[in-house]
């Protein structure tokens, strides 16, 4: 991936200006999987504009929770053709153990909605 690119921030979880620190402050299936750092380490910049601001996360989180489920069907229907319980089962395990990742995924593109790159963004002063 390349740096300097919405989907490097994405993928990689980074700050959407400089594309060096870290979103979050564990990992996905950590304890604390939805603690986010206030502000780059390195840049500075602060992730939440104003209270509540993650809440439009929740339509790409819903977006990316029917990519899921339309996926788990397509390949359950196409390689299998299972029963009706099974296509629920599957796409309900899915969902909640993939739940850590789209929450997180969801908020990554949302704030890279709001920022660009900027290869020159300020190092903080510690």
């Amino acid at each position: 991936m390349i740096k300097g690119t919405r989907l490097y921030s994405i993928l990689k979880h980074k700050c959407p200006r400089c594309h060096e620190g870290s979103l979050y402050c564990t990992g996905p299936y950590q304890k604390g999987f939805t603690k986010m750092h206030e502000n780059c380490t390195v840049c500075g910049l602060h992730y939440e504009q104003e209270p509540s601001f993650y809440s439009g996360a929740m339509y790409v989180s819903y977006a990316l929770q029917v990519a899921l489920f339309t996926t788990v069907y397509v390949a359950l229907r196409v390689l299998f053709n299972p029963a009706a319980e099974v296509y629920m089962a599957t796409i309900i395990g899915a969902a909640a153990v993939l739940f850590p990742v789209t929450f997180r995924l969801s908020r990554a593109i949302y704030l890279n909605f709001f920022y660009s790159y900027d290869a020159d963004a300020k190092k903080v002063e510690p």
